[in-house]
């Protein structure tokens, strides 16, 4: 049987640079700003988490759902429902709040 050859990475330093050199492609940059909202309510969750001392597997068990939804909802790959918020800030003790600001 033939060995495929290992493909050798480049290292080009930090993710921070590597994310800002893809962020200099346009489609890229748009894409990324199309996710923003994603990106804040993950970020969000995962605070609320992280300072409630809760792993995924912990947060997921006291909402009643799987931990891969849980590391779903903090990859930013789905934007969840009100309700599903309301659960997340239950199962961390917390309280959410919601606002509009001028973009």
């Amino acid at each position: 049987m033939r060995k495929t050859p290992k493909k050798r990475i480049a290292k080009t330093g930090t993710l921070y640079e590597l994310k800002c050199s893809w962020l200099k492609k346009p489609a890229v940059n748009a894409a990324f700003d199309a996710l923003e909202l994603e990106f804040a309510v993950a970020a969000v969750v995962i605070a609320a988490r992280a300072k409630a001392g809760l792993s995924q597997e912990a947060l997921a068990a006291r909402m009643g759902t799987q931990q891969s939804y849980i590391a779903r909802l903090e990859s930013g790959c789905e934007l969840p429902a009100m309700k599903t918020l309301a659960r997340v800030a239950e199962a961390t003790g917390t309280k959410p709040q919601f606002k509009f600001v001028a973009g």
